[in-house]
């Protein structure tokens, strides 16, 4: 039925919300881009020596050298498992640590694209959540008096 098709349009689909997300993210703040460029020649070899290594990771794969896809067929013997089943135990056994890799590279993307749009302006007031649990009972309210049909 095609169930293997369905689980993983549903993870293209929603990781292609989830950059749609971030891209209007970025585009409803006020980023400074000028200030952003001024790094990249410091950060240019680290960013090509990931480029050359991915690069090369994407070579090895398409060329056929990588794992075939007889073994990857071959993970569960034909009829024991559906297809979903099969799927999440080969990813949740076999391909475990790059499942969680892969997830540990979107966590810091994630990160990154906050840290990089997270800024304050001066002289704009901001919550400050320390400071509201710090407060005793007495600094919250006080009790006047006020006699009836008088006004304060």
């Amino acid at each position: 039925m095609g169930a293997e098709f369905l689980a993983l349009i549903l993870v293209v689909v929603y990781v292609g919300a989830v950059a749609v997300l971030f891209l209007f993210v970025v585009m409803l703040l006020d980023v400074d881009f000028t200030r952003l460029r001024q790094g990249f020649v410091e950060y240019l070899p680290q960013g090509l020596l990931i480029a050359l290594v991915v690069a090369i990771e994407l070579i090895y794969v398409v060329s056929g050298l990588g794992p075939s896809q007889r073994a990857a067929a071959a993970a569960t013997p034909q009829g024991t498992l559906s297809n979903t089943a099969a799927l999440g135990e080969v990813l949740y056994t076999r391909y475990f640590y790059f499942f969680q890799a892969a997830g540990l590279i979107l966590l810091t993307a994630m990160i990154g694209a906050i840290v990089l749009t997270l800024h304050h302006t001066p002289g704009v007031k901001r919550q400050n959540v320390g400071a509201q649990v710090a407060r005793i009972r007495k600094a919250r309210s006080k009790v006047r008096k006020v006699p009836s049909r008088a006004g304060i």
